[in-house]
């Protein structure tokens, strides 16, 4: 290098540095990417604070969220003891066999009336009605197991049941080991693979030429359709109501379980609330109820647990939230002793609640429907008209819309069984009916309310709720 061009250089002023903030005047600019790099801190800090932020509000807000609305679930797995329900219904019978007979015999003389060739059903409420043989005993499937009574009459013209079933082959010894009672025998007739079963079952028939068959309500179409295609010259048909109210009217001996399972089920509503409070998940009081439907001796509970406004879905499944002050519960639970079902349903608030006169006048009102619904239920009412006076009740309170489901259904060794309770039925309740009572109104994202009990028909033709010996209908929401 010269020295004319190493002097220039020793007389420029020195470089700047990249922490020099300004520029001194006569200086050139700095590039642009130098001018970038300088000051790229300023919105990488910022992003960086308001990243904080954010993850800041976020767990304030799950944390409070959570204390208010989702509370943790609780660690504990010990539940009350209710083992003093047991005792309730311990010294009920299941049905005796010389019942199931006396059915037999009934079913029968029917058919005879009916001048029917034979009834035929599958497992289920009606062959458990007839034969013991329930869907517990045996499960459905394609291969069908078959249970036929048809009347025959001896020479003192008494007419009785002769009862057989139809098996598949292979599952002949299973079959025969059922508990069928008869006091005659059962006959078994068996089917194999390659047989066509349905056949097989009209063969046990003396004359199918304009033979009449009835099927139970609840047998499967392709079983149905099977025994016409078999039986071309005969009529397979649904039972008629003769047939049903074998089973719709209650004897005495049915009832007395039918009593006690309500009875039961109630208590059981009343002990487990006693351990409910504010603040609890719907899952924490649905807990509480089939712990003491189990203590109770009841087999296949069930409890429908909602609270607040997820009652205004007459079955929902909830959403396991938690119970406010101002707000109801309502449980619909039951379960069965010897076969029989029960179905209990309450609404009630707790020691604590803080429930406004709004909902408590919503309570009261479907508390007088439910009772002017029993009252005008007597032997020889048509179904409809119950079911009207209600209905007729929750709408001049201005609340009709809001009812929104039949009043009741028929119950027995279904939880749902016919007849109805309905706006449009014209069947006719007899003593030994037995349904359930149910008005509710629903008014969603609000409230919702149901009451429910279950009654019969008694023999001098009121009717009489079947949880009656333990109170009976509810008395206010805070006495369930």
């Amino acid at each position: 290098m010269s020295q004319e061009k190493a002097g220039d250089k020793a007389n420029l002023p020195p470089a700047p540095s990249e922490s020099t903030p300004l520029l001194e005047a006569g200086q050139p600019r700095p590039p642009n990417s130098i001018q970038i790099r300088r000051y790229l801190w300023i919105p990488l800090l910022l992003l960086a604070l308001s990243s904080d932020i954010i993850r800041l509000y976020w767990g304030w807000s799950t944390r409070h969220s959570a204390h208010i609305d989702i509370p943790p679930r609780s660690n504990s797995t010990t539940l009350p003891d209710f083992s003093h329900l047991a005792s309730h219904c311990a010294h009920i019978s299941p049905i005796a066999s010389s019942s199931f007979i006396f059915r037999q015999d009934a079913l029968a003389q029917t058919l005879h009336s009916l001048n029917a060739a034979a009834y035929i059903a599958e497992p289920g409420a009606s062959a458990g009605f007839f034969g013991n043989v329930t869907s517990s005993h045996w499960g459905l499937s394609e291969r069908p197991l078959l249970l036929l009574i048809q009347p025959q009459t001896d020479n003192a013209g008494t007419v009785y049941a002769n009862v057989s079933v139809l098996t598949p082959a292979f599952e002949a010894t299973r079959a025969k080991m059922l508990p069928i009672p008869s006091e005659r025998g059962v006959t078994y007739t068996a089917w194999a693979e390659d047989a066509d079963p349905y056949a097989t079952a009209l063969a046990l028939i003396p004359s199918l030429e304009n033979a009449t068959i009835l099927v139970d309500g609840d047998v499967r179409m392709f079983i149905a359709d099977g025994l016409q295609k078999a039986a071309q010259r005969a009529r397979v048909t649904s039972a008629p109501v003769e047939v049903k109210r074998l089973r719709e009217r209650k004897s005495s001996e049915e009832l007395d379980i039918m009593k006690c399972v309500n009875e039961v089920t109630l208590l059981a509503i009343r002990a487990a609330r006693k351990h409910m409070k504010i603040g609890m998940r719907e899952s924490e009081a649905r807990q509480l109820i089939e712990s003491a439907l189990t203590a109770a001796g009841l087999n296949g509970g069930f409890a429908l647990t909602l609270f607040g406004e997820n009652a205004a879905l007459p079955h929902g499944h909830g959403t396991d939230r938690v119970l406010r002050e101002d707000e109801f519960v309502l449980i619909d639970c039951g379960g069965t002793l010897h076969g029989y079902h029960s179905d209990v349903t309450r609404t009630f608030a707790l020691e604590k609640s803080k429930i406004s006169l709004s909902h408590q006048a919503i309570w009261h009102i479907v508390h007088r429907a439910q009772r002017q619904a029993i009252q005008e239920a007597r032997n020889g009412t048509v179904t409809a008209a119950v079911d009207r006076t209600a209905r007729s009740l929750i709408t001049e309170e201005g609340y009709g819309k809001y009812f929104t489901h039949r009043l009741g259904h028929g119950i027995g060794l279904e939880t749902h069984e016919s007849p109805y309770l309905r706006g449009g039925s014209d069947d006719i309740i007899l003593t030994g009916h037995t349904f359930s009572d149910e008005p509710g109104i629903y008014i969603e994202g609000e409230v919702g309310v149901r009451l429910e009990d279950c009654f019969y028909i008694d023999t001098d033709g009121s009717a009489v709720f079947l949880t009656e010996e333990v109170g009976g209908q509810a008395t206010s929401p805070w006495y369930p």
